[in-house]
């Protein structure tokens, strides 16, 4: 038996494979789980480094940017997180320090260590309820988080402004849901840090919702996204190439038509007939008109092209065991070539 580390952080006595995921709500282990079980069929046993302490390690696997320190080689890079949270993941001199990286960031398909990963998922295509069973006529699913002001293409901004959009101007039509909107919107600024003070204390005292629209947290995305005909589906940055996170696929498993807005090659590999391009819109009050004037044989076509597609090996490509095949494979060849 060989040992393997895996680096992800604040993880220790793997539980990085466990099957629950204490640290993400919406992050499952199963891409973990798996990939240490395809892992363990040749004779590799993948861990946490705490627990292959004192052991002999045969490679090294960091789930994206870390400190490098005292890790020895063969080491590989799994760089999934978006690089404005990461910045690591976009450093190239970093990147070149490994025997592989494994990422969906086409900017570096010219590195020799390349090789090309969509943010895996569990992909499926089972039967959601029609138009007329979804009571709820749009939503976001978020976690209540910013970057600070000034980053280009931001779309928590963006996520920010449909909410207050709907608040103000259509609220029956609008719900949201998500860790954290109990509370104001993150500070940077002194003066913004005081005024969310001010209001996380109305909020305390007085029962002031800072989000009107609030409808709690979610244990499951998809129990409400099967109730929902519309989902504002944005990623946290537009226009990063193959960045295509988990987001539109939690849309389409519960048969729900995402209003998309966030990589940059999104059409290149999932058809426009599977959800609707915020790009082609000038703001969110244009958005909602159109929505408005979609009856149950329009919705039903989308619904149509969602399920076609989950179905097709397109789909396939962002499945988990194409992930796990594409690590497993390039490590493997690196063993038997050592």
């Amino acid at each position: 038996m060989l040992f393997a580390n895996y680096y992800q952080p604040d993880r220790v006595k793997n539980a990085s494979f466990e099957e629950v995921d204490r640290h993400h709500t919406y992050n499952p282990t199963f891409t973990n789980r798996l990939l240490r079980s395809e892992f363990l069929k040749h004779g590799i046993e993948l861990n946490n480094p705490d627990v292959n302490e004192g052991r002999e390690i045969a490679f090294s696997i960091l789930h994206d940017g870390q400190a490098l320190d005292q890790i020895s080689e063969p080491k590989y890079l799994i760089a999934t997180e978006n690089p404005h949270i990461c910045p690591l993941n976009k450093d190239r001199g970093y990147l070149s320090q490994f025997n592989g990286v494994f990422t969906w960031n086409t900017d570096f398909a010219n590195l020799p260590n390349f090789s090309h990963v969509f943010i895996p998922n569990q992909v499926r295509s089972l039967p959601t309820p029609s138009f007329s069973e979804r009571p709820i006529f749009s939503c976001i699913i978020n976690a209540n988080k910013a970057f600070p002001k000034g980053l280009e293409n931001d779309l928590y901004r963006e996520r920010l402004e449909v909410i207050r959009w709907y608040e103000t101007n259509a609220p029956e039509y609008f719900s949201l849901y998500g860790l954290g909107w109990g509370k104001p919107e993150p500070a940077f600024t002194p003066a913004e840090k005081v005024a969310r003070r001010i209001k996380r204390l109305a909020s305390q005292l007085f029962a002031y919702k800072p989000f009107p629209s609030y409808a709690g947290e979610v244990p499951d995305k998809e129990l409400i996204y099967r109730q929902t005909k519309f989902a504002y589906c944005y990623e946290n940055v537009a226009n990063l190439p193959d960045y295509i996170s988990e987001k539109i696929f939690d849309c389409f498993f519960g048969g729900c038509v995402p209003v998309y807005w966030g990589s940059s090659t999104i059409s290149q590999h999932i058809p426009k007939s599977c959800f609707i391009d915020r790009r082609d819109f000038k703001n969110t009050a244009e958005v909602h008109r159109f929505l408005l004037n979609i009856d149950e044989q329009e919705y039903t076509k989308y619904q149509e092209s969602i399920r076609d597609f989950l179905s097709s090996s397109k789909a396939m490509e962002f499945d988990t065991t194409s992930y796990v095949s594409t690590i497993i494979s390039k490590i493997l060849k690196d063993l038997n070539h050592a």
